[in-house]
């Protein structure tokens, strides 16, 4: 009898060490994007408990303790990193014969996982897949009455593209310091690396700098805004704006390092200045000149404040405005290298963004200091004007050690030497900047604007600038154009999708209009061209739907077939 119990209990412990092991897996579990390199679904399945142990090199501290974490969140277990101990079921490991700086390998049996990458950027990645693997409850928390487990799979995996971004305009409207970290999440979270943060614009100055304090004072805030479409039905009378301090901005950048996302910052120049130009006046070519009123759609304040001797103020509309930054004169540059200068240590980027798009020269025209400027440096027209500004603050860029971003426009009269170029109004700038050899990140309206419209239903859309970029059309889009030789193709860094927030007046609306087109331009600048598939995404978007209702996000549910 004792033989039989004994047998009986060996019999139950050999069975519940296999349970997962024997449990085969539907290919459905395996919903993953963007989509892997090579994905090879094996059986059995991992348990996550209370006797899951994470180990990794003291260097990937930041990696393992992020998945613990999530995982603890998730089970209610206290799942812990240790850099120290030789014992634990998930592993974190550099692996130098991983060529990409950013692949990973995933390996998960019913007894291990290991997450393995040349670099702690690829582990992280490889962690991101992991968190796709799992159930969507794990978002909120998970369910600790359920157990969590993780289907058995061997993944190899890389990007297509060294650039894979998402930008945000907080100067038309303002999002806290919560929304820009949950915004840097989303990015993370669908392996992107770069956040390009927009400062500064005509209706709003949101950095502070010390050595001018009106361009927070003043700068930071605007009488009222246009109701509706530009240009406006009426005004709504209410004072707007915020901005983010220096010690906030640090907060945001480490945050991000910490997630593998390196912070971008925009300081829009020569054009797109109007919130510093009411700041201090003496940046105009006109300084006296009253800040011009479209179609009367200003604010009760804002005509007080220019009738009663305050002719510039922060614009309460949109569209292209004719103030720009006088570059005949000094002080004009003298301004921008002392706003760089505190703005460039708060960023390790390489890349310091200045703008350079949408820069009326009329001003130009009839200031006789432009005009002199113009004679004196040989110069053929404003528009050559325009590349001696730009060419003049890359000089300095550069002296501080950092790279030139702007928009396609710097093309104009002529490329800064060493400048990237981000192509917008179609795809023209960026085959024309990589003939000439320079750098280039593709962002063209029709494809990664996601201020457009999603539907063509517009009546039941939300209030957008205009046109149309569906997910579809997002998915299908090419980032290298095949006008350019294989040599050209490889100045394509990759890709970025556009959030301009004229009319994104709320947290929600953001997430609305990126949601699910970023997660479509995820795929398209890390997954191979060869691998696309749209009913595939489309079938694997819909398993990332349910991850997105969880997390509480407001995305566009008609762009989702479920």
């Amino acid at each position: 009898m004792r033989i039989t119990i004994l047998a009986i209990i060996c019999l139950l412990s050999i069975s519940c060490s296999n349970k997962y092991k024997d449990i085969s897996n539907q290919e459905g579990a395996y919903q993953v994007i963007p989509k892997p390199t090579l994905l090879e679904i094996s059986k059995g399945r991992f348990l996550i408990n209370s006797d899951t142990k994470i180990l990794g090199d003291l260097n990937l501290t930041n990696e393992g303790e992020y998945l613990a974490e999530m995982l603890s969140l998730s089970t209610g277990e206290n799942i812990e990193f240790d850099s120290k101990s030789s014992n634990g079921n998930i592993v974190l490991k550099i692996d130098e014969a991983i060529t990409n700086d950013e692949g990973y390998e995933l390996k998960v049996t019913y007894n291990e996982i290991t997450i393995s990458g040349k670099t702690s950027k690829g582990i992280f990645y490889g962690i991101q897949t992991l968190r796709q693997l799992m159930p969507a409850s794990i978002e909120s928390g998970g369910d600790t009455e359920e157990e969590l487990t993780i289907p058995a799979v061997s993944i190899k995996d890389n990007p297509r593209y060294s650039y894979r971004g998402m930008h945000l305009d907080v100067a038309r409207h303002f999002f806290p310091v919560s929304f820009v970290k949950k915004y840097i999440d989303l990015i993370a979270m669908h392996k992107m690396n770069t956040f390009h943060w927009h400062l500064t614009e005509d209706q709003g100055w949101r950095i502070e700098i010390k050595k001018y304090p009106k361009l927070t004072e003043v700068g930071a805030w605007r009488n009222g805004t246009i109701v509706g479409h530009h240009p406006g039905i009426s005004n709504d009378q209410k004072k707007y704006g915020g901005f983010y301090t220096q010690e906030e901005v640090k907060e945001i950048v480490k945050y991000a390092s910490e997630r593998h996302v390196t912070v971008i910052p925009e300081i829009e120049l020569p054009g797109h200045g109007g919130a510093a130009i009411a700041s201090y006046p003496f940046l105009s070519c006109f300084p006296e000149e009253p800040t011009k009123i479209y179609n009367d759609m200003v604010s009760d304040k804002g005509k007080e404040l220019q009738a009663n001797g305050t002719p510039k103020i922060v614009y309460e509309t949109w569209g292209v405005i004719d103030d720009v930054f006088c570059a005949g004169q000094e002080e004009t540059f003298q301004f921008l290298k002392d706003v760089l200068a505190e703005v460039i240590p708060l960023f390790p980027s390489q890349y310091i963004h200045i703008g350079g798009d949408e820069c009326p020269k009329g001003n130009w025209k009839r200031c006789s200091r432009c005009q002199q400027r113009i004679k004196e440096q040989g110069l053929k027209d404003e528009h050559e004007l325009q590349s001696y500004f730009i060419q003049r603050m890359e000089k300095y860029i550069n002296s501080k050690g950092k790279k030139l971003i702007g928009w396609d426009e710097i093309l104009e009269g002529g490329l800064a030497p060493n400048a990237t170029v981000m192509s917008w109004r179609g795809t023209k700038g960026g085959i024309e900047a990589a003939k000439q050899k320079h750098d280039v990140i593709m962002t063209p309206g029709h494809s990664c604007y996601f201020d457009h419209y999603q539907s063509k239903d517009k009546d039941n859309e939300p209030l957008a600038i205009g046109g149309m970029t569906t997910v579809e059309d997002v998915y299908t889009y090419e980032p290298t154009p095949k006008e350019l030789t294989t040599e050209e193709q490889k100045y394509i860094l990759g890709a970025q999708g556009n959030v301009w927030t004229e009319y994104m007046e709320t947290t929600d609306y953001v997430e609305y209009m990126i949601l699910p087109r970023m997660t479509a331009l995820s795929e398209v600048v890390w997954s191979s061209r060869e691998g696309k598939n749209w009913d595939d995404f489309q079938q694997r978007l819909n398993h990332i739907s349910k991850r997105y209702e969880v997390m509480g996000l407001n995305y566009a549910k008609h762009s989702v077939n479920k």
